[in-house]
């Protein structure tokens, strides 16, 4: 592995790990309702990872650049997912008040909803395969031959393991679980504006 590969690693390894709607689900679904679970939404987060870096690694990136109206259909479907994730932590904020003052919990996810939930958000996000091709075409001079995007691949989805798992077993840990009862009310509501600011922000930009 030389320079170009290791930058095209270190510069997934900085996006991935830098707060973003992923991570923040991620440390959600963790502290409320623990690891397993949470692992569950990170497995589902890294499975649209890669199918966006298969994609690109295999040429599709250029034709969805040209195919237009696919391009903004898959926007719009993105953004409007992510606002409707907003709109479920604002009730999950809701219910954490109300659920404080009646000593309840909150209804939660499976483990099949919750990898849905992370793969969807990633597939929903039709930027991610652009940034997947400037990932393998920084690392092409490096890799050589025809294989060298699966390789790519490959490599950041093992980063994308170990970072979205390291968020699933950190903020599922006691600490973050006790800290999470303390402020859940207000960290649902911090992950409602997230996703709507994100969702705003793909129904109104260009892709």
């Amino acid at each position: 592995m030389d320079a170009n590969m290791a930058a095209a690693f270190a510069v997934y390894l900085v996006g991935t790990a830098s707060p973003g709607p992923s991570n923040l689900a991620i440390m959600s679904v963790a502290m409320e309702q623990g690891r397993s679970r949470a692992l569950s939404l990170a497995a589902g987060v890294v499975l649209g990872s890669v199918c966006w870096g298969m994609l690109a690694a295999m040429g599709f990136a250029e034709l969805m650049r040209n195919g237009l109206a696919f391009a903004w259909a898959l926007k719009l479907l993105g953004g409007f997912y992510l606002l409707w994730l907003a709109w479920q932590s604002a009730r999950q904020a809701a219910c954490a008040a109300d659920a404080a003052k009646a000593g309840q919990g909150c209804a939660g996810l499976s483990h099949r909803q919750a990898l849905l939930r992370g793969l969807l958000m990633h597939l929903g996000n039709p930027k991610a395969i652009l940034v997947w091709l400037s990932l393998v075409s920084l690392a092409a001079p490096a890799a050589g031959g025809g294989g060298h995007g699966t390789r790519v691949v490959a490599g950041c989805a093992l980063i994308a393991v170990c970072v979205f798992s390291a968020y699933a077993l950190l903020f599922s840990a006691a600490a973050a679980r006790r800290a999470y009862l303390r402020s859940r009310r207000w960290l649902h509501g911090a992950l409602a504006l997230a996703f709507a600011w994100a969702g705003a922000r793909m129904l109104r930009g260009g892709v």
